[in-house]
């Protein structure tokens, strides 16, 4: 007696082919979340990228000396960093990786340079004041309001990426296109202290730190 297994089949391979089917709708109708576009994320690089092109043509040539385009800016990144809640923390841990970070980057100008004969001491009081401000309001929202949109989507390697271009660009129009492997180069650096202190604190003290140095050494 022989038995007819194409039935068996039939319904096996009907089986398969609806499994594969649902399968398939799946993976073509499943968006990767990896690369979704977080508006978040996007919303704060156009204002930024505004913010950027404002204090350009606010400063004029005076470029990064000019006082009201840089407290401008600061204002504007200030407001969107509280608009995302980004608030800064303080511990001695925080402020020793701070400091730190920001002696390794100013060494290899004081190696290179050493301070510098004559030192406009004077004007240093208001010019750092400035800085403060700046860099402070900068770093609280590349590695702080940015930083976190990028990381709650994407990855905290992304959010150091992303911050270092953004980072490199914005001093493009204030320097020159000859700054940007420099600055990108210290966004990652500042990006990964933020990472590893898990506040924009951190980075904001050693960007700060730094530039301060910058006006004895450069």
């Amino acid at each position: 007696m022989t038995l007819d297994a194409t039935p068996a089949v039939s319904r096996d391979f009907g089986r398969a082919t609806t499994m594969i089917g649902a399968f398939s709708r799946r993976v073509v109708v499943a968006p990767l979340p990896k690369w979704t576009v977080d508006g978040r994320a996007v919303t704060l690089l156009v204002a930024f990228a505004g913010a950027v092109v404002v204090r350009a043509a606010l400063a004029g040539p005076s470029g990064a000396r000019s006082v009201s385009a840089g407290l401008t800016f600061a204002a504007v990144l200030a407001a969107l960093t509280v608009a995302c809640r980004a608030k800064p923390r303080l511990s001695p841990r925080i402020i020793a990786i701070g400091i730190g970070v920001g002696a390794v980057l100013v060494a290899p100008a004081a190696l290179h340079l050493g301070v510098r004969a004559s030192l406009p001491a004077g004007a240093f009081p208001t010019w750092a004041l400035l800085t403060a401000v700046v860099a402070g309001a900068e770093e609280a929202f590349l590695r702080g309001a940015l930083f976190d949109a990028v990381q709650r989507r994407h990855s905290a390697d992304a959010a150091i990426v992303v911050g270092a271009v953004a980072f490199a660009a914005l001093h493009v129009p204030l320097y020159g296109w000859h700054v940007l492997p420099l600055d990108f180069a210290v966004g990652l650096v500042l990006g990964a202290t933020r990472l590893v202190a898990g506040t924009w604190t951190a980075p904001a003290i050693a960007h700060i730190g730094a530039d301060f140095a910058g006006w004895w050494l450069l």
